[in-house]
């Protein structure tokens, strides 16, 4: 049973009302001598107060992402060290119906031979016969660490809230497609160190997964990035280091965009990989990518002056970046839903819709945009429209000293 699954909160709902009632009917049953019945009454208080504990810390559990399954509670590593499990080729890969319309498979991709959990959910216009010989965008969502791609259906709301925006006209019909961002229990923040090329796995093999299995664009236009803590900071390096997969990232209460309290242990090869870093060493001629980053005034994790730094950085670099400062919210999931709304929005005017012409986008104005606002509400979005595929160049290695 998953620790952050709707079926454990209700077991123990009902075990704690199991509790209190049987603590109601033999109160004055107990058989005994007096000792021995107080004894038995204050198990059965207990016992009422336990199972109230629990229900109260699954339910903190489950709204702040603080722990992804048993494993992660118990600090299980699964032996002497994260492994990639063996999984089929991309072409062999089974996807199956899980939970919220979401397909699921578990694949091993050729490039990076990391094995891993992909999910995938298609918007009600893929099936329409209308559509049915129509490519669509696609939009990854990278979960933070710890967490897993079952926690944007938990806590995030996914893709129930996605298709709230869908009805209301505020974001393009996306593909949305879940990876596990740490394959294999690594977190290395999205980049390729030896043994763990995990850039690889989300900008080559997840993409060529996706791609064999359902119709999607084949420019960068067609592909984004939106994330979470440390997917935040996945969602901003990965279009600078592979511009010719995606053609923009947004992320949300990112961890440190500078590297700082990154995973990977070297400071070189840290920093190096760190967006900031990157954007401040991209040309203009290099890349066509959009950025989008959003945190809060009171997210001690991502602090709008690394986000005020990173503006600094990107200056002459020619990627398009919008950044948006909420007045409140911490480093959760009730933040980063109410800027849903915002980000997708963003992402339609970045990517094209489907059948659009790929590689060419709709890009805003100017290059650098800036909000301090409150997360806006559901607001009026671009449409569809036809045009043809282009091919892009293959994605470029990660940058690494």
């Amino acid at each position: 049973m998953s620790l952050t699954g709707t079926g454990f909160f209700a077991a123990l709902a009902a075990a704690t009302a199991c509790a209190v009632l049987a603590t109601l009917l033999l109160w004055s049953r107990i058989p005994g001598p007096a000792p021995a019945r107080w004894l038995a009454r204050v198990v059965l208080i207990g016992l009422c107060q336990v199972t109230a504990i629990c229900v109260v810390a699954a339910w903190i559990n489950t709204s702040y992402g603080l722990y992804a399954s048993w494993d992660d509670l118990l600090g299980r590593t699964g032996g002497s060290g994260p492994v990639a499990m063996p999984g089929p080729p991309p072409d062999r890969a089974r996807f199956l119906r899980g939970d919220a319309g979401m397909q699921q498979t578990y694949v091993r991709g050729p490039r990076s031979a990391l094995s891993g959990q992909v999910m995938v959910w298609t918007p009600p216009e893929y099936d329409e016969p209308r559509f049915r010989r129509t490519p669509f965008p696609v939009v990854m969502l990278l979960h933070g660490i710890p967490g897993s791609p079952q926690s944007w259906l938990d806590q995030g709301h996914m893709p129930a809230d996605f298709s709230k925006l869908l009805r209301t006209g505020t974001t393009h019909p996306f593909i949305l497609a879940v990876p596990v961002i740490n394959p294999g229990g690594m977190d290395t923040d999205c980049s390729d160190i030896p043994g763990h090329k995990i850039a690889t796995w989300l900008s080559t093999d997840v993409p060529d997964v996706i791609r064999q299995h359902f119709r999607t664009g084949k420019g960068p236009r067609s592909w984004g990035l939106l994330g979470i803590s440390t997917g935040g900071y996945c969602a901003a390096k990965l279009p600078l280091q592979h511009p010719g997969v995606f053609g923009a990232g947004a992320a949300l209460d990112p961890d440190p965009l500078n590297g700082a309290q990154g995973a990977l242990t070297d400071p070189v090869l840290r920093e190096h990989n760190s967006p900031t870093w990157l954007v401040a060493h991209t040309k203009p001629t290099q890349t066509d990518v959009g950025l989008f980053l959003a945190t809060s005034r009171q997210d001690r994790s991502s602090p709008p002056s690394l986000i005020e730094q990173f503006e600094q950085a990107a200056a002459g670099s020619g990627v398009r970046l919008r950044t948006m400062l909420a007045p409140a919210g911490g480093h959760n999931y009730n933040t980063w839903i109410s800027m849903y709304p915002a980000a997708f929005s963003w992402l339609s005017e970045e990517l094209t819709g489907p059948g659009a012409g790929q590689g060419q986008g709709q890009a805003p104005g100017g290059r650098e945009q800036r909000q301090e606002v409150a997360p806006p509400g559901p607001g009026a979005g671009p449409g569809p429209g036809p045009g043809p595929d282009e091919d892009v160049p293959p994605p470029a290695a990660d940058r690494q000293p």
